[in-house]
């Protein structure tokens, strides 16, 4: 039966069952055809993932070097990379497999496009070549030169069977290929600056080109002539033309011209008059961004831009509801700081990442809000008692209480800032809420005060970022940076720990010093209050983990097992159990009771600063420098479970055996002790049929069942059973059975059927020696016994 306390069963076992992993670290991104799978860049790799549910579709492996671009088919049938390593690789879209591989350029490829039929693919390299490849047969069908620098910009053009290549390059130029005479017909001149965004109008009559010079142009296609300039006054990365007829808000009804859109420096999308140059739509700005959109995506069937931004988030806009933001993407977190479940139901998980936006995910659909308004990077996060409430700590001194409603229908109203806590004169590294209700928050800054903030007129209807709570008192807490503050289940304490190596104790409504918990030899990381006794846990740079009481101040326990820092510690199962995170990259859970650690939980690569847990305590989630986010979920009961039946089934089989031994049925009998890893069971039946032997047995182990046993034996089997042999043979008293059964293998099964057996080597070597000994000692004996013949003989 499980060890339990009162109503609580303890637990011993956590298993990984969600990981939020990077889903794109920079450089190209793609939407395929039917807009249901995001395809983005990952280092050396290419991740597929279902934009519906979050999971992973295909993983394309590099080959060790960063993806430059790459490209999807229109089609959707083969997506196209490319590497530092100058390689080219056409890969099947449907099964991930490469069907073409080869040196392209003597340079990286920086941009790549798909001719509309889905038969060639161009690429533009830093070489200044641009060349153009048959994707089926993956060979070299053009190769134009003449740009002066890197190609970066690259589109096909197909129009009354006139294949046409359009490409522009950091030399300014824009130069028209025609891919039938193999020749360029025009080079455009207009830009001062670097060509990065290439497109068509509907009717083919009209070339868009937009550079870091700020302006767009319209050139006529026909005559290849500068038609207008339209000046944008940002530094453009990317534009398209939208489809024909596309209508959005403040457009006049009879409008019947085209459209296009440009996003850049500003970080914003824009949408303008291909006619006028007129700015029809913009996006309203994120707040506090300071991010570059590096590309957007045109969903045509959806009717959605999708921006790409240098903070590496993906950005979904719908064109007909005024560009209003529909969906977020969080491409990487990079090193996350603090976690903390919020939502009624604890549905959704608050990330604080090295950056100023706090990152919203909802672990059960692949969805994300990011929460702008500081203006440095946040540090910390708490949560209210019933999670509709967020608080966060920054690098920009304030601290923001944020209104959280995650299944409100409004995308934009899921999130408001109710107030900004201001007076702080250095970073904001810790922050707690009241416990029972929503009265008062604390923060804590490495100016080394720490501030009590009355929320008693706090609103939670609206976003009010001009409340601004009262300090009702400030207090010089500690000599060093305060990394953390715990309120009390009662509100009517709170603690905090320094990096001066003490806990402190303090009143709520005064803000008196209580008592000073000393004992730490390096800087305190985290504190927690016991949720039912009157103790706190803290965790330390000095790899312990102390418990305290919180009425004379002393330790009351220790734990040590970390190898490095322990960056935080919580309590579980009703106070009784603990389960702490450090710089060593593993969790530990302990009992209290006990001061053992009774498992260690290891799936992060780096150093893990942060740990929070639901209310239910069934899953627990960490989050690291190496930018995983792993859930574990308790499955304590689930290994009993497994553990009561394979014990159930050993006792059935237990039985089984000595049924069978019973019934001297050694066929079954011996299948069953190798099943149940029982060698002594095994080399006793094996005894016992070699003692047996009938006379003028012509089996090699004295039964012809057992023979054939050998002779159906699988690689995994043989594998096992020679390991048995080797230990048997180290004993003098068994090496006759030993050398029996090891003789039975070695007639049946071939020399190349056994090199395939793994870790043969060093089961041979360890089988020769002790073999060789028997064969000299049997051939000793031998010898011995004409010693008695010839005496014998001369006797006579």
């Amino acid at each position: 039966m499980p060890e339990a306390i009162g109503k609580h069963q303890l637990k011993s076992s956590f298993k990984p069952t969600q990981t939020i992993r990077p889903l794109y670290t920079g450089g190209k991104v793609d939407i395929s055809p039917d807009e249901n799978l995001l395809i983005t860049t990952v280092g050396d790799s290419i991740e597929v993932t279902d934009l519906q549910n979050g999971n992973k579709v295909l993983h394309l492996s590099g080959d060790t070097e960063l993806i430059t671009t790459f490209a999807v088919t229109p089609d959707g049938n083969h997506i196209v990379t490319s590497s530092r390593s100058l390689v080219i690789k056409i890969w099947d879209f449907k099964t991930g497999q490469i069907k073409k591989s080869f040196k392209a350029h003597e340079a990286p490829i920086i941009v790549m496009d798909i001719d509309p039929t889905s038969s060639l693919v161009a690429t533009g390299s830093a070489d200044s070549t641009v060349k153009v490849w048959d994707i089926e047969g993956g060979f070299c069908t053009h190769n134009f030169r003449g740009h002066g620098g890197i190609i970066s910009a690259l589109k096909f053009h197909l129009e009354n069977n006139q294949w046409t290549l359009i490409s522009g390059a950091d030399d300014c130029n824009i130069r028209v290929w025609d891919l039938q005479d193999r020749k360029c017909v025009a080079v455009l001149k207009s830009h001062v600056s670097i060509i990065r965004g290439l497109d068509m109008s509907s009717d083919g009559r009209f070339l868009i080109s937009g550079s870091r010079d700020k302006v767009v142009n319209i050139w006529d296609f026909d005559k290849k002539i500068l038609l207008k300039t339209f000046p944008i006054f940002e530094t453009i990365e990317t534009l398209g033309v939208l489809r024909p007829n596309t209508k959005i808000n403040n457009m006049d009804e009879d409008f019947e011209g085209e459209l296009f859109y440009t996003g850049g420096d500003k970080g914003i999308i824009r949408i303008w008059d291909i006619q006028t140059g007129k700015l029809i739509q913009t996006q309203e700005p994120e707040k506090n961004t300071k991010h570059i959109i590096s590309d957007i995506i045109y969903l045509r069937k959806s009717n959605v831009l999708t921006a790409v931004t240098s903070d590496q988030n993906i950005l979904f806009y719908q064109i007909t509801s005024g560009l209003k933001r529909v969906k977020q993407i969080v491409g990487h977190n990079d090193e996350i700081i603090d976690l903390a479940y919020v939502g009624k139901d604890e549905t959704h998980l608050a990330i604080a990442t090295n950056t100023e936006q706090i990152n919203l995910y909802n672990i059960k659909s692949f969805d994300f809000n990011i929460i702008y308004g500081h203006t440095d990077i946040v540090i910390c996060l708490d949560k209210s008692y019933d999670g509709t409430v967020l608080i966060s700590g920054s690098k920009d001194h304030t601290a923001r209480i944020w209104s959280i409603d995650v299944d409100n229908e409004n995308f934009d109203n899921r999130v408001n800032c109710l107030s900004i806590c201001i007076g702080h004169t250095a970073a904001i590294g810790t922050v707690a809420l009241s416990k029972k209700s929503l009265k008062f928050c604390l923060t804590g800054s490495q100016d080394r005060t720490i501030k009590y903030w009355d929320l008693s007129h706090l609103g939670r209807s609206k976003s009010d970022e001009n409340f601004r709570p009262k300090a009702l008192y400030t207090n010089k807490a500690h000599d060093k940076d305060i990394n953390s503050i715990a309120v009390a289940p009662n509100d009517k304490i709170f603690a905090t720990g320094s990096q001066d190596k003490t806990v402190k104790i303090w009143s709520v409504d005064d803000g008196k010093l209580l008592g000073i918990c000393s004992g730490h030899k390096r800087g305190v990381w985290s504190i927690q209050f016991s949720p039912v006794d009157q103790t706190i846990v803290t965790s330390s740079g000095d790899k312990t983990i102390k418990i305290w009481s919180t009425t004379d101040f002393s330790c009351l326990k220790t734990f040590e097992g970390h190898t490095n820092t322990v960056l935080k510690a919580l309590f579980l199962t009703s106070g009784t159990q603990l389960m702490s995170c450090g710089s060593d990259g593993l969790l530990k859970l302990w009992t209290i009771k006990s001061n053992e650690c009774i498992a260690t939980l290891d799936n992060h690569t780096e150093k893990i600063w942060a740990l929070t847990s639901r209310k239910d305590e069934n899953v627990v989630a960490s989050g690291g420098a190496d930018s995983l986010i792993n859930l574990w979920e308790d499955c304590t009961t689930e290994e009993m479970e497994k553990r009561v039946k394979e014990e159930e089934e050993q006792i059935l089989k237990e039985q089984d055996l000595a049924n069978y031994l019973l019934k001297k049925d050694y066929k079954n009998a011996i299948t069953l002790a190798m099943s149940l890893n029982q060698p002594f069971r095994l080399l006793n039946l094996f005894k016992e049929i070699l003692d047996n032997r009938a006379e003028g047995d012509t089996s090699i182990t004295g039964s012809e069942s057992i023979d054939n046993i050998i002779t159906n034996l699988s690689k995994e089997d043989i594998e096992q059973i020679l390991k048995y042999i080797r230990d048997w043979n180290t004993n003098a008293k068994h090496f006759r059975t030993a050398q029996t059964i090891l003789n039975a293998i070695l007639k049946t099964f071939s020399s190349e059927e056994l090199l395939e057996i793994n870790d043969i080597k060093e089961l041979l070597d360890g089988l020769l020696p002790y073999t060789e000994r028997h064969y000299q000692r049997l051939d000793r004996m031998i010898t011995d016994s004409f010693l008695v013949d010839y005496t014998l003989h001369s006797m006579n």
